[in-house]
């Protein structure tokens, strides 16, 4: 028998979990055999079975927790454990902390081989429930079954509004009330819920593409202002009238009251016509003075309030003295650039997503900034020798790529520029230290600053300030 199977189903006794890993797991060892657990903790010591095995490793569930771990507490959300959201919640926040700290710690160490000695504190955010500026919401006719739920005779309710679970997209499980975004945030997904089953809408079957409600996106920001998208699949215009209606003169909070039909594939709203039912297509965020024009399809920074505290620390890193010209990389809406315009003498903004650039344009004319500009392009494509030359040589590089990282044709042409100083801003260490291995030939790495933006979740932002060696 293969090492494989010889290991599926069987129960490991007293594994004490020692670590955890990226995705969350409690990880354990028993001779040779790595565990990755669910919902296990540094500390646990536990019987554990595996359901999923490999060579070398095997993926696990706690059976009997023999010793609770000193960081162990109660899930506060009654759908901890089946909803893919929240995974830490089982765990002090202060224990959050310092294994986000402990998992830049090792990315940066292991992978891009810096010295992490003064790595500063990571910042805890100020709220770890309803931090959440916007979520988004799936109708579906495949409601998720709890257990003891009969899964033989076919339940008289399957239709749900909710979150994906975690590996299944055809299966949605029914939500009543989420931690992640503050009121009337779950008041307006249940009433709509109560609403449309009551008045017998459809639901969308994500595997044979029919239904008439497909997804709910709420935005909530700091200025008080509300918006509600619902997506429509398959729908009559009345049905569309009569929900938006319902949701209109229901919660006469909203000040953004909108609507798309979308009978693609796929989810995303990127491409397709969003009708503005009540108010503008727009809401507005607040941030240090600067007002950002936040619509339907903008990129926006889901935890308002540590949002600015991590923009004011790559705004510290930069030092900047007044007179640098600044290139914001990956710049999506202009946050970062326009936050930094008033302390710069120009920054140039570059971004894959069109719309995004627009956003950031109008960005910066709302806010009477004038020493701006934003170029929408592939990010390799656009950051040539020719652009430099144009724009000039920048004196500070801020780039905030996704979770993939920067292309490394990109970085390559960051070695190129050799800008004096680069703010690298990251929501994935290990990608970021695969970057900063290449850029340590020539970049001196100054400080380190992890940030928490997402309590009860193993993501870790990080803010790296790189600066030119001999510069």
């Amino acid at each position: 028998m293969s090492r494989n199977k010889a290991n599926y189903n069987k129960i490991f006794e007293d594994v004490e979990i020692i670590d955890i890993a990226e995705e969350g797991k409690g990880v354990g060892k028993t001779d040779d055999f790595v565990l990755f657990v669910d919902k296990a903790i540094p500390g646990d010591i536990a019987d554990v079975q595996v359901y999923r095995s490999k060579k070398n490793f095997g993926e696990a569930k706690i059976v009997n927790l023999k010793k609770p771990s000193e960081y162990r507490v109660e899930a506060f959300c009654a759908h901890f454990g089946t909803c893919g959201g929240c995974k830490w919640q089982h765990m002090t926040y202060e224990a959050q902390l310092k294994f986000k700290q402990k998992s830049v710690t090792d990315a940066l160490g292991r992978i891009a081989k810096i010295d992490v000695e003064g790595m500063m504190p990571i910042v805890a955010s100020p709220a770890d429930r309803y931090y959440r500026n916007k979520l988004e919401f799936t109708f579906s006719n495949k409601r998720w079954l709890m257990d003891g739920e009969n899964r033989t005779d076919e339940p008289a309710e399957m239709d749900a509004l909710g979150f994906h679970i975690p590996g299944r997209f055809d299966k949605i499980l029914n939500i009543q009330h989420c931690y992640l975004q503050a009121d009337p945030s779950n008041a307006i997904r249940n009433s709509i819920d109560e609403f449309a089953k009551r008045e017998g809408y459809s639901y969308y079957d994500l595997k044979g593409h029919a239904g008439a409600l497909r997804n709910l996106i709420i935005r909530t920001s700091s200025t008080g202002e509300l918006m509600v998208i619902v997506v429509f699949a398959y729908v009559t215009e009345e049905e569309i009238s009569k929900m938006m209606n319902f949701i209109g003169d229901t919660f006469l909070q909203i000040t953004s009251l909108l609507y798309i039909v979308n009978q693609k594939k796929n989810d995303t709203i990127f491409d397709q016509d969003v009708v503005a039912f009540r108010g503008p297509e727009y809401i507005y965020e607040e941030m240090n003075g600067i007002r950002f024009r936040i619509g339907p399809k903008s990129f926006y920074q889901t935890n308002s309030e540590q949002a600015l505290r991590l923009y004011e620390i790559t705004r510290d890193f930069a030092g900047f003295k007044g007179d640098e010209l600044v290139y914001d990389l990956y710049t999506g809406a202009g946050t970062i650039a326009n936050f930094v315009a008033g302390h710069v003498k120009e920054v140039v903004g570059v971004e894959y997503v069109p719309t995004a650039i627009e956003d950031a344009k109008i960005n910066s004319a709302i806010n009477n900034i004038t020493n701006t500009k934003f170029y929408a392009g592939d990010m390799k494509d656009v950051l040539v020798p020719e652009f430099i030359a144009e724009h000039g040589k920048p004196d500070v590089i801020i780039t905030d790529p996704p979770r993939a990282g920067m292309h490394p044709d990109v970085v390559a042409r960051l070695m190129e520029i050799e800008a004096p100083k680069i703010v690298y801003v990251s929501c994935n260490a290990a990608t970021q230290a695969r970057d900063l291995l290449v850029l340590k030939e020539k970049y001196d790495t100054v400080k380190i600053q992890p940030v928490d933006m997402f309590p009860h979740t193993q993501h870790v932002e990080n803010v790296v300030l790189l600066v030119l060696r001999n510069n």
